[in-house]
C-alpha cells in the first residue's frame, strides 16, 4: 500500500491530464455559448437547447464506455490483454451504432425534438438549423469518445488532452469564421456554430487515427476486434454497462427535463442557465478528473487482487471529493461577477443569473462528492447499479417532480423553482456516504477462463 504522499504522486499523473481534458471540454462547450451570446438570446437559446441531443447521446456513450471500463481496468490490472481486446470490440460496435442512429433521427425529426424543449417558434427554428448540421458530428464523436475512454481505462490519458485541446482551438477558429462571417466567409450565426463543431470533431478523429497507428504502444485498435466473440465477456459487458447506460440516460434525461421546464418558463431563464451551466462545468473539472482517476486506480487495484488496498484508496478519494467540491464552490463565487456583468443579456436574465450562481455554489459541492463516489469509486469496484436507483429516486422523484409542481401547479417564483430543480445533489450526499461504508462496491469482476471465438 502506498503512503499518502506516494498515492498523491501516483494519481496526479492521471488527475492533471484528465482535469485539463475536462477544462478543455468546458471550453469546447462554452465556445458556442459565448460566441452566440454575442449575436442574440434567441440564437443562443436555440443552440443551447438543441445541444441537449448531443448531451443525451454523450451520456449513452459515457455509460457504455464506463461499463466497459469496469472490465478493461480490472483486466488490465490482471494483465489479460486478450479479454480487453474483446471488450474493446464490443463497445466500439455498440457505440458506433448509437452514433449512427442519433444522426439519422436528429436530422429527420429536428423540429419535433426542439418542441420538447421550447414553445417559442423563434427558438425552435434556430434549434432546427443547428441540429441539422451538428448531427453529422455524432458518429465521429462516438468512435473517438469510446477510443479515448478505453485508453483512459488502461492509464493512457495524455492523448485525450492533446485531442481535446486541438479540437477546442479548431472550434474557436471555425466558429469565429462561420458565426460572424470573418475572412470572407458567409455569416451563418447558429449554423456556423454547428459547422464549427463538425469540423472540430473531424480534427479529433484524425489525431486519434494518427496516434493509434504511429504512437500507441499499449493497445492499438484493429478491426478484427469487432469480430471477436466471447459469450461470458459479452454478458459481463451487458451486466455492467446496461445499468450505467440507464443511469446516465435517466440523469441526462433529467437534466434535459430541467432544461425543458426552464424553457417553458421564459427565454431569459434559459439564457441565464446557459451561463450558469458553463460556470458549473468550470468548477467541476478537477472533481471529474479525480472521479476518472478513482475508477482507473480502484479497478486496476482490484484486478491485481488487492481488495483491502482498494478500500483504503477509496477512502482517500472520498477525502479528495470533499476538498474538490469546496474548491468548486469557491470558483463559482469568484467567477460570478464576471459572468453577471461581462456579457450581453437582458436585465431579467442578469437578475436570474446573479441568484443562480449562489445556488450553483453549493450544488457543485454535492456533485463533486457524489461523482467521485458513484462514477469513480463505486464503478471502478464493479458497483454500477446503485447510481441508477439513486438518480431515479432522488433526481426524478424529488427534484424534477417537485420543480414541475412548483413551476406549473403552484406558480412559484422562478428562482424557487430553480432551487428545487437543483436540490438532488445535496440530498444524495448522505445516502452515497452510507453506501460507501458498506463496501459492497468493492468486488473483482474478472473471469479466470474465457473462450474467445
Amino acid at each position: 500500500m502506498k503512503s499518502w504522499k506516494e498515492f498523491l504522486k501516483m494519481i496526479s499523473v492521471l488527475i492533471i491530464p484528465m482535469a485539463l481534458q475536462n477544462l478543455i471540454n468546458v471550453g469546447i462547450s462554452s465556445v458556442d455559448v459565448i460566441m452566440l451570446g454575442k449575436v442574440n438570446e434567441t440564437v443562443l437559446s436555440g443552440a443551447s437547447l438543441g445541444a441537449q441531443v448531443h448531451f443525451i447521446m454523450s451520456l449513452v456513450l459515457f455509460g457504455l464506455s464506463s461499463g466497459a471500463s469496469v472490465l478493461i481496468a480490472q483486466y488490465w490490472g490482471k494483465n489479460d490483454v486478450k479479454s480487453i481486446q474483446v471488450v474493446f470490440g464490443i463497445v466500439a460496435k455498440v457505440a458506433c451504432t448509437v452514433g449512427f442512429l442519433f444522426t439519422v433521427v436528429t436530422f429527420s425529426f429536428a423540429e419535433p425534438i426542439m418542441h420538447i424543449f421550447s414553445n417559442s417558434a423563434d427558438v425552435i427554428a434556430e434549434g432546427c438549423k443547428y441540429l441539422r448540421i451538428v448531427c453529422f458530428s455524432y458518429l465521429i464523436n462516438a468512435f473517438t469518445m469510446i477510443y479515448l475512454n478505453t485508453m483512459r481505462a488502461i492509464g493512457v490519458v495524455k492523448i485525450a488532452t492533446i485531442v481535446y485541446f486541438c479540437s477546442m482551438i479548431t472550434n474557436i477558429v471555425a466558429n469565429g469564421i462561420f458565426i460572424f462571417g470573418y475572412f470572407g466567409a458567409p455569416r451563418m450565426e447558429v449554423e456556423g456554430a454547428a459547422l464549427g463543431t463538425v469540423i472540430a470533431r473531424c480534427v479529433e478523429l484524425l489525431i486519434v487515427l494518427f496516434f493509434d497507428r504511429i504512437k500507441n504502444q499499449k493497445l492499438q485498435f484493429h478491426f478484427f476486434y469487432l469480430r471477436l466473440k466471447e459469450k461470458n465477456l459479452f454478458k459481463d459487458f451487458l451486466k455492467y454497462s446496461i445499468p450505467v447506460v440507464i443511469n446516465e440516460l435517466m440523469w441526462g434525461a433529467g437534466v434535459s427535463c430541467i432544461a425543458a421546464i426552464l424553457g417553458h418558463i421564459n427565454e431569459s431563464v434559459v439564457a441565464a442557465n446557459s451561463f450558469a451551466q458553463v460556470a458549473r462545468q468550470l468548477a467541476t473539472v478537477v472533481g471529474f478528473g479525480v472521479a476518472s482517476a478513482a475508477a482507473i486506480v480502484i479497478g486496476q487495484t482490484i484486478g491485481e487482487g488487492k481488495t483491502e488496498v482498494a478500500r483504503v484508496y477509496g477512502k482517500r478519494f472520498g477525502v479528495l471529493g470533499v476538498i474538490t467540491g469546496l474548491l468548486g464552490g469557491i470558483v463559482i463565487l469568484l467567477v460570478r461577477p464576471f459572468l453577471v456583468n461581462g456579457f450581453e443579456m437582458s436585465a431579467l436574465s442578469r437578475e436570474y443569473l446573479a441568484t443562480m450562481m449562489f445556488i450553483m455554489a453549493y450544488f457543485v459541492v454535492g456533485q463533486a462528492i457524489n461523482t467521485i463516489m458513484i462514477v469513480g469509486i463505486f464503478r471502478g469496484g464493479g458497483d454500477t447499479k446503485f447510481g441508477l436507483f439513486l438518480d431515479v429516486g432522488i433526481m426524478w422523484g424529488v427534484a424534477i417532480f417537485g420543480g414541475f409542481l412548483a413551476a406549473f401547479v403552484f406558480d412559484a417564483p422562478v428562482m424557487v423553482v430553480y432551487m428545487i430543480l437543483l436540490s438532488d445533489e445535496v440530498i444524495k450526499v448522505p445516502i452515497v456516504l452510507k453506501r460507501y461504508l458498506t463496501y459492497k462496491w468493492c468486488k473483482n469482476v474478472t473471469r479466470e477462463k474465457i473462450d474467445i471465438a
